[in-house]
């Protein structure tokens, strides 16, 4: 299980929160030349994941057994996070709880599996806002987390249920 907290653009930072439960059997799977990839978010190979976002991400779970050249959409940051097993990408090795960071410039991305992999390719497209966070708080200025922590221990987060 992998859970996800994304960062909103500020004009929705303020958004009542949401939690989505996707189940196995809602994820539609894509075949890919050396494996298979899961489409939680956004769209892979024309399948569109499941969950829904404010804006254009995609969370895609990628398992290999051979090697492959993953579409990143161009425009935007992405990340490919290996869960387990080994990869090379552009000349650099990764194993497990090991991350690659790519240029929003790229379109793709070339991975050299060893062996069975799992790979979590994150990507989204870029809000270019400040970002501050402090402890499970992500707002976009410092007086935004001072007011999160004040609305937080104040209850305005609400309650757990007796």
């Amino acid at each position: 299980m992998v859970k996800l907290w994304v960062n909103l653009p500020a004009k929705d930072k303020m958004t009542p929160a949401q939690y989505q439960a996707i189940t196995r059997d809602e994820i539609p799977s894509v075949t890919l030349t050396g494996g298979t990839a899961r489409v939680i978010a956004g769209a892979l190979a024309g399948t569109r994941g499941p969950a829904r976002t404010f804006t254009p991400i995609n969370l895609w779970d990628v398992r290999l057994d051979a090697d492959v050249t993953l579409d990143l959409p161009a425009g935007h940051n992405a990340l490919i996070a290996v869960l387990s097993g080994h990869v090379t990408i552009a000349g650099r090795s990764l194993g497990a709880a090991e991350v690659a960071r790519f240029s929003v410039e790229g379109t793709g991305a070339r991975v050299q599996a060893d062996g069975s992999t799992t790979l979590l390719v994150l990507t989204g497209e870029p809000i270019d806002e400040p970002v501050v966070g402090y402890g499970p708080f992500v707002m976009n200025t410092h007086d935004e987390i001072r007011q999160a922590i004040v609305d937080f221990n104040s209850g305005r987060f609400g309650a757990v249920a007796a």
